[in-house]
């Protein structure tokens, strides 16, 4: 156990899957300070989300501002200068290097790569995510081997029950960047190979990805369409349950990675994989460019081998 601090403050604003890579450390974090308070300042998109993990005793929005959002610039100084013993920066952002500048001087230590920081990170070139924040978190007294639990999160108990064992296509991804998705046809080239092996397929994502959903679906007739039926509980469930994933550099797909469930991401030039793959005991990508390089054959064929793999003992 580390040394047992009173008051921790933890800076990770997200994407969604940020977020779900972070799982671990939070668990850690909280496995090494088991009697601290360890609050979690993020985003507003996340804030749903952070509210029932269980290693947080609060968790405070940052609504991000501009800089000449007065009001909330000093809210925000108000915060980190709110009696901290340790503030960890698992964002390092330019914007998270800033706040820095607003800490009294005191003996409060701060975990990041902010110019001044107590507690420099190391190189993290080339270090995935999950890895960079595991070491920011061991660093201050967490626990690196910790892994967490996910049963706070899933909910499969209203899932169709032809979702088990059936196979995941996530179609969609960031609207701000479709260059990161695997064109249509050949998710649904892959949808039509997994249904004629017996297999259901399902296709997921939120309402935004209605569209990209839909081209699919178009293509490989007898999909089960559970685009924007499913929140995060019950997304989690199905990606417990399911036997197999593919999916873009999306939030969903590294939910699916830590489940443990046979996960394929298919990557473009956009998603560096030393930094970004997913983690879990049965994850693996694929990454071209551009990413409509990827045949349908090779997802298959990358897929057949995560599922053969046995998953590692607990």
């Amino acid at each position: 156990m580390g040394v047992t601090h009173h008051r921790i403050l933890v800076i990770k604003h997200g994407a969604l899957g940020d977020l779900i890579q972070g799982f671990d450390a939070f668990a850690g974090l909280r496995a090494g300070h088991p009697h601290a308070q360890i609050v979690l300042l993020t985003s507003p998109p996340f804030s749903g989300l952070a509210k029932r993990m269980p290693w947080f005793d609060e968790v405070i929005t940052d609504h991000r501002s501009p800089v000449l959002n007065l009001v909330q610039m000093f809210r925000i100084r108000s915060l980190l200068r709110a009696g901290w013993d340790m503030i960890i920066d698992l964002q390092c952002s330019g914007r998270t290097a800033r706040y820095k500048r607003f800490l009294a001087p005191s003996g409060c230590r701060w975990f990041g790569t902010a110019k001044g920081a107590s507690d420099p990170y190391p190189d993290f070139a080339g270090v995935n995510n999950a890895d960079r924040m595991k070491t920011a978190i061991a660093m201050a007294g967490g626990d690196a081997t910790a892994e967490a639990e996910l049963d706070w999160l899933a909910d499969d108990t209203n899932l169709p029950a032809a979702c088990r064992n059936a196979t995941i296509l996530v179609p969609g991804c960031s609207l701000s960047k479709p260059q990161k998705r695997w064109p249509a046809p050949l998710f649904a080239e892959l949808a039509r190979r997994e249904m004629a092996a017996g297999k259901t397929v399902v296709i997921v994502g939120t309402t935004a990805d209605r569209e990209a959903a839909d081209l699919v679906i178009d293509q490989a007739p007898g999909c089960l369409d559970l685009v924007g039926k499913t929140d995060l509980a019950s997304l989690a469930g199905l990606m417990g349950v399911a036997g197999a994933v593919v999916g873009n550099d999306t939030g969903p797909v590294f939910l699916a990675a830590r489940s443990g469930t046979p996960t394929l991401m298919i990557m473009g030039p956009d998603t560096d994989p030393s930094r970004s793959s997913p983690v879990g005991q049965r994850a693996g990508w694929i990454r071209k460019q551009p990413i409509g390089d990827i045949s349908a054959d090779e997802a298959a064929g990358a897929l057949a081998g995560l599922r053969a793999e046995a998953p590692h003992p607990d």
